[in-house]
């Protein structure tokens, strides 16, 4: 991946060169940022061909798959900004980095302003990076593939709008936390990476199918676990603060559980705490006290369990293929 990035981006440098050197930071923002990360996306495009009878030697794949790390890199840039964070994996957020070098050069305007301006810039120009480094793979059956590509951008858009949305209100249910959990995460992280993949490698609709039965349970416990690691994880593997969700005021699944749990006292202590810094040590000790926590993590057990049965309808050697990427999504640290 970081060679097929690298790839993209020295072309894009040539493309640029003409308006001269005040682009290089704008763009050495965005190579640093896709820089890292753990590459989940493009090992599920990745998987989804090699699950399809795709070449493992192709070459021109990993430049697709490529693809799948600025579109995430856009939606992360655009997501810090919205939920105004200060870092991401353990360095500045892209906003917050240009806040601070418009404010030690000392130059005109207001550095926040300035700062939100770039990211916002810098989302939209990895999110047609995206369509440019998957359109230019070289490999055959890109058009095919493109509506896995679109659905992806436009699910993932959609996704975190009732995320945003749910925030508006005073209360989620677990049903509507998951209905957000569906399309901002599983779709997103785990099913349309697959069905690219095995799109470019020829897959029929059956294979699409039966990808999308391992992926939608995993790719729910792959936002459950990160639920859980937003609001218990270490900081220094997260790279974010611990209990920002709860800082957040996001209405997680782990959050909905805890109301529907607790009391009427702890749904007000919810009420009253959630979104607030002052209270996240007291939320992060009701959602344990609760059963909240452990209500979560026995529903990814489930989930796990619902991926790993649906892994026999995949043709022969697809369980080899995919069973590792189960453990990789939920069994993580960060």
């Amino acid at each position: 991946m970081d060679a097929a990035l690298t790839e993209f981006v020295a072309r894009q440098r040539v493309l640029l060169a003409d308006l001269g050197p005040d682009l290089d930071e704008f763009i050495d923002a965005a190579t640093d940022f896709v820089r890292g990360g753990k590459r989940l996306r493009p090992l599920f495009c990745r998987a989804g061909w090699l699950v399809a009878g795709g070449d493992p030697d192709e070459p021109r794949l990993d430049h697709a798959a490529a693809a799948l790390e600025w579109l995430q890199g856009s939606a992360l840039v655009h997501d810090d900004i919205m939920d105004d964070s200060d870092t991401r994996r353990g360095r500045p957020s892209i906003h917050r980095d240009f806040e601070r070098k418009h404010r030690d050069a000392g130059l005109v305007g207001d550095p926040a302003r300035h700062g939100t301006s770039v990211a916002v810039l810098l989302g939209d120009l990895m999110l047609s990076w995206a369509d440019e480094q998957f359109r230019t793979s070289g490999l055959p059956r890109t058009d095919e593939a493109l509506r896995f590509l679109d659905l992806c951008k436009t699910e993932v858009v959609a996704g975190q709008y009732l995320d945003v949305l749910a925030q508006t209100r005073p209360s989620v249910d677990v049903e509507e936390a998951m209905r957000v959990v569906r399309y901002k995460s599983a779709k997103y992280t785990v099913e349309r990476p697959l069905h690219l993949g095995a799109a470019l490698a020829g897959a029929d609709e059956s294979l699409i199918t039966a990808l999308t039965d391992v992926a939608l349970p995993l790719g729910e416990a792959f936002q459950l676990r990160d639920d859980v690691l937003g609001v218990f994880g270490d900081p220094g593997v997260t790279g974010k603060p611990a209990g920002d969700d709860l800082r957040d005021g996001k209405r997680t699944v782990l959050v909905a559980r805890a109301a529907e749990l607790g009391t009427d006292t702890d749904r007000e202590l919810l009420a009253r705490a959630l979104g607030t810094t002052d209270g996240v040590d007291e939320l992060r000790d009701l959602v344990e006290r609760t059963g909240a926590l452990a209500t979560v993590e026995a529903d990814i057990e489930r989930l796990e369990r619902q991926a790993d049965a649906a892994l026999d309808a995949l043709p022969a050697g697809g369980r080899a293929v995919m069973e590792p990427l189960l453990l990789t999504a939920t069994r993580r640290s960060r």
